[in-house]
């Protein structure tokens, strides 16, 4: 049977949203806008033994990727605009939506790990 989660950690979604250190709730998470630091400078979690790997950007391939070519497709079958129109649309607003949302979601799986206690391997661990 599984222990109940830490009552003062805060929820995996406020972790996701505001780069809250998982375990203490402070705003210690991130060390650049995408990168995550290496341990929390208020209760000391090793946030370096979480490996969110590419789970973040795969998943946001896949479901922004299927939003914009959906609006892409949408766009094109009502309007029929040029080329040039999807590349000055398409293009930014993907690379915006992705950059945006890289931080929520690396955050986000961050805080799953730690709520299930499950640590990525690192490349010279053996499993």
């Amino acid at each position: 049977m599984s222990e109940p989660p830490d009552p003062a950690a805060p929820r995996s979604l406020d972790v996701a949203l505001k780069g809250l250190c998982p375990r203490c709730g402070a705003r210690t998470l991130f060390a650049g806008s995408v990168r995550f630091a290496d341990r929390c400078s208020a209760c000391g979690l090793d946030i370096s033994a979480f490996n969110v790997g590419d789970g973040p950007a795969a998943f946001l391939i896949l479901i922004l990727g299927a939003v914009i070519v959906a609006a892409a497709i949408t766009l094109e079958l009502s309007l029929s605009p040029p080329f040039w129109v999807h590349m000055l649309i398409w293009i930014p607003v993907t690379a915006i939506a992705v950059v945006g949302a890289l931080r929520v979601s690396k955050a986000g799986l961050l805080a799953l790990e730690y709520r299930n206690k499950a640590r990525g391997f690192r490349s010279g661990d053996a499993r």
